[in-house]
């Protein structure tokens, strides 16, 4: 996403914190707590982010399994992270929550194995600023009330849509067997795209959050949300391979399964506003699956994925309003 919304977002946050100020007299501080019938958060995930594919063309008995290996790691990726949860009753919501960045740097890892897993070749790659989001948009109800205004517990249930997109830029050759390949060859200049990489994840999925009071003003958080079917659909572009298609090189499909994890605390710090930090964790990883090559003169051809996998975890911290 542009770093044009980066100073909106501040705003729309900094709006939030005024309104509550405003709306709330020194007097209501210690008043008896009624649910809530809105609550919308605006906060960061400040995360790191890994994703690896490989897969199996071992039909041909000169190559391995994994014949091929990609892993892209990225740090420094502070994500706007925002939260609307609606009560249309004393017991049913629902709750939209979406967040983007753009990812902050890091480092592709390119693996290619002969028959007997020998590494013939292993490149590696800077990946620049690129970006990520997400949309989490869900349905549910309220299951239990703790004793004394303790706290509650929500089940919910609803649809994961995440996207991530790498560009990797430059090669370096870390080991190359002259034996298979030419390792004297020009390289492609340190700023130069040589691969594009585009990961969608489809995802229903179903869980529980719950809170626990531990004093008037300060809570444990928790949600937890299984996600028993993930679908992948994920483009590769290779730029500088003449002979596969630019659109897409490689296309990869399949279906898995994922999880993902919040907990954290919250401090009241005064009637409608709340302050929260955590920690965050979404893990998606494909259970079957094909992957596609696209050559230029020749027909495609499909080849197992034997792996892909993403994995995105850190620290949480934002602001609530609820009124």
């Amino acid at each position: 996403m542009s770093q044009r919304w980066r100073p909106a977002c501040i705003g729309v946050l900094c709006g939030m914190i005024a309104f509550a100020m405003v709306s709330v007299s020194a007097g209501d501080a210690r008043a008896q707590e009624s649910r809530p019938r809105v609550e919308l958060s605006a906060g960061t995930w400040i995360s790191v982010g890994d994703t690896r594919w490989a897969h199996n063309a071992s039909s041909d008995p000169r190559l391995g399994n994994p014949t091929s290996k990609l892993t892209y790691k990225d740090v420094g990726t502070n994500v706007i992270d925002l939260t609307g949860k609606f009560w249309f009753s004393p017991w049913v919501f629902g709750r939209l929550n979406g967040g983007f960045a753009n990812i902050g740097g890091g480092r592709l890892t390119d693996d290619d194995y002969l028959t007997g897993q020998h590494l013939y070749l292993r490149t590696n790659s800077n990946v620049p600023d690129n970006n990520m989001y997400y949309i989490n948009a869900d349905l549910g109800g309220r299951v239990k009330e703790f004793p004394n205004h303790r706290g509650y517990l929500d089940l919910f249930g609803g649809y994961q849509y995440w996207h991530t997109e790498h560009q990797a830029v430059g090669i370096g050759l870390v080991v190359c067997d002259p034996a298979v390949v030419v390792c004297t060859g020009a390289l492609p200049p340190p700023g130069e795209t040589v691969i594009t990489n585009k990961a969608n994840w489809h995802s229903i999925r179903v869980g529980a959050s719950t809170e626990y009071r531990l004093t008037t003003r300060l809570s444990l958080l928790g949600t937890l949300a299984l996600i028993p079917i993930s679908v992948l659909d994920n483009k590769d572009v290779h730029h500088q391979r003449g002979d596969l298609q630019q659109n897409s090189s490689f296309s990869m499909d399949g279906y898995g399964v994922g999880a993902d994890a919040d907990v954290g605390v919250r401090f009241v710090i005064m009637k409608h506003l709340a302050a929260n930090l955590g920690y965050r964790v979404y893990y998606n990883r494909v259970l079957d699956g094909d992957l596609t090559v696209h050559p230029v003169a020749a027909s495609s051809e499909s080849f197992p994925l034997t792996q892909f996998e993403s994995l995105r975890h850190g620290f949480t911290a934002g602001l609530s309003l609820l009124f």
